[in-house]
C-alpha cells in the first residue's frame, strides 16, 4: 500500500526537525520534496538540486510556477534569495567534492548495517539511478524516507538488501509512518514511534533486529 497525503506530510515533517540553519542539503524525488515546505521561517537552509540550483524553496502555488524552473526530478519549485544556477556538471561537482551537509533520499530496501537499496527492482524499468550512488556516499549525512512495508506488506528494513545496492553502509537515520530509527554500529535504534503505532507494531513489521531504548518516545505530528 502507498503511503497517503498525511502519512507523507508527517514524514517530510519530522525530517525536516534534522535539518539545522545554514545547512546545505539534497532533496531526493518522492517525500524528500515536500521538506521544503515544513522548514521554519528562522532557519536558512541552502537547498541543492543536481540539475543546477542552489537555493530551492518551497513548492510554488499554480499561479506562481516558472515553466524554465524545476527540481531534479521534473517537479515545479520556487528558489529563496541568494539562490544560484549552474550547470550539471558543476552540481555534481559539489556532491563529489562533499559539500552537502545531509541528503534525504527515498528508497526501496535498508539493511541494519545501513546499506541502502533505491535504484532498481530487476525486470522493471526505471530511468536509471540519476545522483543517487554521488549522494549517498558523498553526503556528510544520509537520511531515508520511505514506506516502512513494500506493497505486499513485507518489511523494508532488512537483516540484508535484497535489492541491487546504491551504497553499503551510507544511511544513518531512517523515517517512516511507524518510526524513526537510527542506524548505529551497534544496530538499528528505535528513537521514536510514530502515531497511532506502537512499539510492538513497529517491531512486529521490522525484519531487522531493533534495539528499543528506554527513551524511545511518541512523535503526534
Amino acid at each position: 500500500m502507498g503511503l497517503g497525503v498525511e502519512d507523507r506530510h508527517r514524514i517530510a515533517k519530522r525530517a525536516a526537525k534534522e535539518i539545522e540553519n545554514g545547512m546545505i542539503v539534497n532533496l531526493g524525488i518522492g517525500i524528500p520534496t515536500l521538506i521544503a515546505d515544513f522548514i521554519p521561517s528562522d532557519i536558512s537552509v541552502q537547498f541543492h538540486a543536481e540539475n543546477g540550483v542552489l537555493g530551492t524553496g518551497p513548492t510554488p502555488n499554480r499561479s506562481d510556477i516558472n515553466p524554465n524552473l524545476c527540481n531534479a526530478g521534473g517537479y515545479p519549485c520556487s528558489v529563496v534569495q541568494g539562490a544560484s544556477f549552474f550547470d550539471s556538471a558543476t552540481a555534481f561537482g559539489m556532491i563529489r567534492r562533499g559539500r552537502l551537509d545531509v541528503t534525504i533520499l527515498g528508497a526501496l530496501e535498508v539493511s541494519e548495517e545501513g546499506d541502502l537499496a533505491n535504484w532498481i527492482v530487476p525486470g522493471k524499468l526505471v530511468p536509471g539511478m540519476g545522483g543517487a550512488m554521488e549522494l549517498a556516499q558523498k553526503a556528510k549525512k544520509v537520511i531515508v524516507l520511505m514506506n516502512h512495508t513494500n506493497k505486499q506488506g513485507k518489511s523494508k528494513i532488512l537483516k540484508e538488501c535484497t535489492l541491487p545496492l546504491t551504497a553499503k553502509g551510507c544511511v544513518s537515520l531512517i523515517i517512516t509512518e511507524m518510526a524513526v530509527i537510527e542506524v548505529t554500529p551497534q544496530g538499528l535504534e528505535l528513537k521514536e514511534v510514530m502515531e497511532p503505532y506502537t512499539v510492538e507494531d513497529v517491531i512486529k513489521h521490522t525484519d531487522a533486529q531493533l534495539k528499543v531504548l528506554k527513551t524511545t518516545g511518541k512523535v503526534e505530528e
